[in-house]
């Protein structure tokens, strides 16, 4: 398969080894100083491109690969929530192709399924309140994290007395904290901690007067999200529309174990 890279940072250098490994060639390499090669005949010649760069370069990136005519994958983070909408659309109404994740690590779509399993058997002991908290390292801009977010919004969904999430305390590097633990009975407070270069831990945590349960994801290397999102790429070759990882976990789930074996229909989802 032909992939195209779009953000040359720590992620991409990962994802092209593992591309690499799997017997993938990367045709197109873009950054921030070789805007240009958008336009260029190596990058439309790409079945995917991978995108991992920042909040506010994401939603221009992935337009232009749409226009392109090349299927994406994206990983940023912190943009979604103001253009998922178009995305849909563009998915739906133009035929394009988005496979976006707050997280690609196999391990975090097993974390969420669990999460959200919790939640729902916690919708029947109100005597347990949820509140999140997740450490990244010093470079990552958005908090709280989008796989935070996510994992909220699985929270919200399933224990029923939580109508939406707030952010709450946040600790810089120096160790200064910001925000507050304050919030309303109804609203899922999310701490976030910026330290050294943890590559992300996320942890759920329900605390009654009596005890205190903790499901907690520790990722030990970036190289599990970058092995997950050349599996994405993988499917989002064989598959069009709006795709998520619960998409890819499905397909793996019916014995897909290589994502571009089989083509199925379309998929569109409202995350």
């Amino acid at each position: 398969m032909k992939i195209a890279l779009i953000g040359y940072g720590k992620m991409g250098h990962m994802i092209e080894q593992i591309a690499l490994q799997r017997g993938h060639e990367i045709v197109s390499i873009i950054d921030v100083d070789n805007q240009d090669d958008f336009e260029s005949e190596a990058f439309r010649s790409a079945e995917v491109a991978i995108e991992f760069t920042t909040p506010q370069t994401a939603y221009g990136n992935v337009l232009k690969a749409f226009s392109a005519g090349v299927k994406v994958v994206s990983g940023s983070t912190g943009w979604m929530e103001q253009y998922g909408g178009e995305m849909r659309r563009l998915c739906r109404e133009e035929g394009r192709t988005l496979f976006w994740s707050s997280n690609f690590s196999l391990g975090v779509a097993l974390f969420r399924a669990v999460n959200s399993y919790l939640a729902r058997l916690m919708a029947r002991f109100p005597q347990y309140d949820v509140r999140m908290e997740e450490v990244h390292h010093v470079h990552k801009l958005d908090a709280p994290s989008g796989t935070a977010i996510t994992l909220a919004e699985g929270i919200i969904a399933g224990v029923g007395r939580k109508d939406k999430w707030v952010r709450g305390t946040l600790t810089a590097p120096d160790g200064t904290v910001t925000g507050t633990t304050a919030c309303a009975p109804d609203e899922l407070r999310i701490d976030s901690i910026r330290r050294g270069e943890v590559p992300g831990i996320h942890s759920v945590i329900y605390d009654s007067e009596s005890d205190r349960i903790t499901l907690t994801h520790d990722a030990h290397s970036r190289q599990g999200f970058a092995l997950g999102a050349v599996l994405a790429a993988e499917y989002a070759a064989a598959h069009s529309g709006m795709l998520t990882m619960d998409h890819m976990m499905q397909h793996m789930e019916q014995g897909g174990t290589k994502p571009w074996e089989e083509e199925t229909a379309d998929h569109e989802t409202n995350e």
